[in-house]
């Protein structure tokens, strides 16, 4: 996390956009998929371009992770702007099932202009899209019923472009997740990284944990304490230590391991195991912008 950025943008991205603009033609809605625990952070503002004149679904996934009181401020904040919003956990299969009846909700005024038109039964193309590993392929293998899309816990798993027959009235263009090339505000690169939406392998994990830390002991007092048994009066390094020696991360000679503290940490956010938290909210952001 070196100069305070966060870049990461594999070819096939560019490839995606590329993809994106060309298919658009043939799509009439767009459902994005969005991390309920950043949503602002987690949107990529090139949609709003690629579906302008279309009609929009919005997806607040791992909502089972994120923080109640705060994703209802964010379905209030979609809801404001006229984008029908949902929340889910598209790991459960039993959250996807009212999503065909919503999506004819959202489309039902093409529905109704295809059946003045004379048109029936011609199904609503939807394409799905969102930043990689925000669930994407899961919720579509949910939604289907079977491994159609191809799934992956690290970023950039998909890569080529899937025309999925959901039902007679459905039809899903799955497209790769997508990252803008530069990530220039600091706050969206770190949560980007906490929520594991860029590749691991380019991060600094232990600083990166100390910005978690940081976070924590600011926005969700005694959450610290609760899980590792410390006092969040110390500094973030000491914290550190002492998730290290509650953990048994130690090296040679009983020393803490912060590295591994660090990992052990950032795997506890991720999973839900420090409990329900968002890492943002529409009254701590510039959400006009």
């Amino acid at each position: 996390m070196s100069d305070n950025t966060i870049n990461w943008y594999p070819g096939h991205m560019t490839k995606a956009v590329r993809m994106m603009k060309e298919e658009i033609s043939l799509v009439d809605l767009i459902i994005e998929l969005l991390d309920a625990r950043a949503p602002l952070s987690s949107r990529n503002p090139d949609i709003d371009d690629l579906g302008k004149n279309k009609f929009r679904l919005v997806i607040l996934n791992k909502a089972d992770l994120a923080n109640k009181g705060a994703t209802e401020k964010w379905k209030a904040f979609f809801k404001e702007k006229g984008i029908t919003v949902i929340t889910m956990d598209a790991r459960n299969r039993g959250n996807t099932r009212s999503v065909d009846s919503i999506v004819k909700e959202v489309c039902k005024e093409k529905i109704e202009r295809d059946r003045k038109r004379g048109i029936k039964n011609r199904p609503i193309r939807a394409m799905v899209c969102g930043i990689p590993n925000v669930g994407k392929s899961t919720f579509i293998n949910s939604f289907v019923g079977k491994g159609m899309a191809k799934t992956g816990n690290k970023p950039g798993v998909t890569k080529g472009k899937q025309w999925i027959r959901l039902s007679d009235s459905i039809e899903l263009l799955d497209t790769p997740g997508i990252l803008w090339p530069k990530i220039g505000d600091e706050q969206v690169g770190l949560r980007l990284a906490l929520l594991g939406t860029i590749n691991d392998n380019i991060l600094d994990i232990p600083t990166l944990s100390i910005k978690l830390i940081d976070f924590l002991v600011k926005a969700y007092p005694g959450v610290l304490a609760e899980r590792y048994t410390l006092s969040e009066e110390d500094d973030s390094l000491k914290i550190l230590e002492n998730i290290a020696i509650n953990r048994r991360a130690l090296k040679k000679g009983e020393e803490p391991d912060s590295e591994k503290a660090a990992s052990y940490l950032i795997d506890d956010f991720r999973t839900g195991r420090l409990g329900n938290i968002s890492l943002e909210s529409p009254e701590n952001e510039n959400v006009n912008e």
